[in-house]
Formats: C-alpha cells, structure tokens, sequence
C-alpha cells in the first residue's frame, strides 16, 4: 500500500531533489525502528493511502523542479503494485529512481533492478545479532545475496543505523569482513523518542565521538571506498 507522498527532499537522493513515496509494511520488526506506523500500517487510517495514478500526477505535477523520486518504506518490495509504479514513472517521466530497502527479498530486488538507478540497503549489525535487531524475522543469508546484487550498481550504498545493545564498533567491522569490498558505506546515529518497541525510546544514542571512531576504523579497514556518518 502506498502510504503518503512528499513533495520535495534534498537529502533522500544524494545530489538530487527528490520526491518521497512511502510504501507501508515491513516483514521485519526491528525494535528502533521510528517509522513505528510504516511498519504497521494499521496505525493509520485507509482514508490517507494513494493508488499508483495518484502518485503519478502527483510527480508530474512536479515536473521541472524535481529530478528524482525516492521509494521507501517500510519494505516496498513487498508492494505488488511496485513493478508497474517503476514502469510508469520511466515512461512517464524523465526521473532518477532510488529505492531503499532491507535486503531480505533478493529475487524480487533482481526483477527490479533494471528499472532502478539508486539502491540504499540496510545491513542492520553483525550476522550473530541480526534476529535480534529484526524482531527474529531475518537472518544474514539473504542478506549476503542482496549485497552481492546492489555492490554491482554503478551508484549505490549501505548504511548501518548505530543502536546501542546491537551495533558496537566490532559488529561494523565483522560485517564488512562479511560483505567483502562494497562502495559507500554510511553510519547513521539511532533517533530515540518514536520506536516501534517502546522501550528502545529512551536508548542513550551512541556519543559523535563514538560514530566518528567507528568510522575511522572502517575506513582503515580498506573494505569500503567511502565511509560516511549521518548524525
């Protein structure tokens, strides 16, 4: 289902203005996440979902100021009607198309990849923890398929979100001992407040220190070209 659109970012296409299409529903259920009604959709009412024509004329309205459109979610490759939304805006359109996603639908991440020109993955931590931080809903194999498939894009990245009891310094590292040598690589700092398990809201973020640290490191670990943080 598609949840809502934003007219303009400049932040969610890197080098791009963008719109944003969010996608409710996500088959993992990652205790800080703060996108808590994406998730769960039945959080908000029907009355606010789009249909694929909506969002098309909404785009075009747009058309002339932004350059690129952002999927997120949520997970939209659960979204059936995704395939005929990439369709209609490459041939309707003359926009760049990002999609982010969390990596546990290789197959259907495949079939879509022609009509992408930016994917954004999440590795979530270290192979060990990754039932802990998805809600026991995802192990790393798929993953590992998923990487494989995105680090072959000419413009791509990973990101990891630093939440405290299940990303340490070491689990980067391990991680990219696990996905061998990938592109840009980002560290984002966990937001408390909003999360879909409560008790992941009062979580003390890691200091910027600590994220810079663990950048570094990633950095020297040569198995990244570019590391990034996001505070």
């Amino acid at each position: 289902m598609i949840q809502a659109l934003s007219g303009t970012s400049l932040i969610e296409y890197p080098g791009k203005i963008s719109s944003i299409v969010f996608i409710a529903g996500c088959n993992l259920f990652c205790p800080f996440c703060h996108n808590p009604e994406l998730v769960r959709p039945d959080l908000l009412s029907d009355e606010f979902s789009l249909t694929i024509d909506d969002v098309m004329l909404e785009l075009k309205r747009r058309e002339g100021f932004i350059e690129a459109v952002s999927i997120t979610g949520g997970e939209p490759l659960l979204f059936d009607g995704l395939g005929e939304l990439l369709r209609r805006i490459e041939s309707e359109t003359g926009f760049l198309v990002k999609l982010d996603t969390n990596g546990t639908f290789p197959g259907r991440l495949q079939n879509h990849l022609p009509l992408l020109n930016y994917v954004a993955m999440d590795i979530k931590t270290s192979p060990a923890k990754y039932p802990a931080a998805t809600g026991d809903r995802a192990t790393f194999d798929d993953i590992r398929d998923s990487i494989d498939l995105v680090r072959g894009m000419e413009t791509c990245e990973f990101r990891t979100t630093m939440v405290p009891g299940l990303v340490t310094c070491g689990d980067v590292l391990e991680l990219l001992e696990e996905t061998g040598g990938i592109g840009r690589y980002v560290l984002q700092a966990f937001r408390p407040g909003k999360t879909l398990a409560p008790e992941y809201g009062d979580i003390t973020p890691y200091s910027r220190d600590y994220i810079e640290d663990t950048a570094d490191r990633a950095r020297d670990s040569g198995l990244a070209e570019e590391v990034l943080v996001r505070i």
